[in-house]
């Protein structure tokens, strides 16, 4: 059951609220969030990306759901993994993202074995069963029922196949820790305002970094979920983490 209250950012605010806002920082970021992904990270979320991209271990002709897919970073490099036999589906609740996606992947000239679905990471609309991997990359932190979700994207995955999430983290290494909060807080919305023209939604995405769960809660979300022989590899420093686990 959903709570009556959950955060947007530092604020508390119920459900409903939170859906809405974060649909509206979206739409805002979607034409210049890649950009913005380049500059924050200073291109290396490329480099996350692929890792989680090898840590999924998918074979050609494999069936791929990459829930709030976005502007479709990750189901180029899986599109690329299953080959002309497979099948990539994006998915996100956002129709602005999805549509920066869609046409950014016609721009690569792909033309088949790419789908696109809007839909709510909570309630996906698909048949039980059906995915080999369900991947979700820097989304899970927006999604307002987290453990929903989760559940959701259980219930898609076939017996065998896995779940790869890729999200933000909690820093390990005490010196990095600092430079890095001081960073986020007082540089990316900076970066924002100058190339997004949109201070406070990259305040917000700041923000919902330090509120999403650590590397073991998630872990322990997941296995309520369902998940089994679940993971996670930190990467720099715990910046992020790659979280993965089975549907056995």
């Amino acid at each position: 059951m959903q709570e009556d209250s959950t955060h947007f950012g530092f604020e508390q605010v119920n459900p409903q609220e939170k859906t809405r806002r974060v649909g509206e920082v979206f739409s805002s970021v979607a034409s210049r969030y890649d950009l913005m992904n380049d500059l924050m990270s200073l291109g290396i979320h490329r480099l996350w990306k692929r890792y989680a991209v090898h840590v999924a271990q998918i074979k050609p002709g494999a069936h791929v759901l990459d829930v709030a897919g976005g502007t479709g970073d990750m189901s180029a490099h899986f599109h690329r993994a299953v080959g002309e036999e497979g099948l990539v589906i994006v998915s996100d609740i956002n129709n602005a993202m999805l549509s920066e996606g869609r046409d950014r992947s016609l721009d690569r000239g792909v033309n088949t074995g790419m789908q696109y679905v809007q839909a709510n990471a909570e309630f996906l609309p698909f048949k039980r069963n059906i995915f080999d991997c369900v991947c979700i990359a820097f989304g899970l932190r927006n999604v307002t029922d987290k453990d929903a979700a989760l559940r959701s994207m259980f219930e898609n995955i076939k017996y065998g196949g896995c779940v790869v999430i890729l999200e933000f983290s909690k820093v390990v290494l005490p010196v990095l820790k600092q430079l890095y909060e001081t960073y986020s807080f007082q540089l990316i919305p900076r970066l924002g305002e100058l190339i997004a023209n949109d201070k406070d939604s990259y305040r917000y995405l700041v923000e919902s970094i330090s509120m999403h769960p650590d590397q073991d809660t998630l872990k322990n979300m997941m296995e309520t979920a369902g998940f089994s022989c679940v993971e996670y590899y930190n990467l720099s420093g715990g910046i992020v983490a790659v979280h993965k686990g089975y549907k056995l």
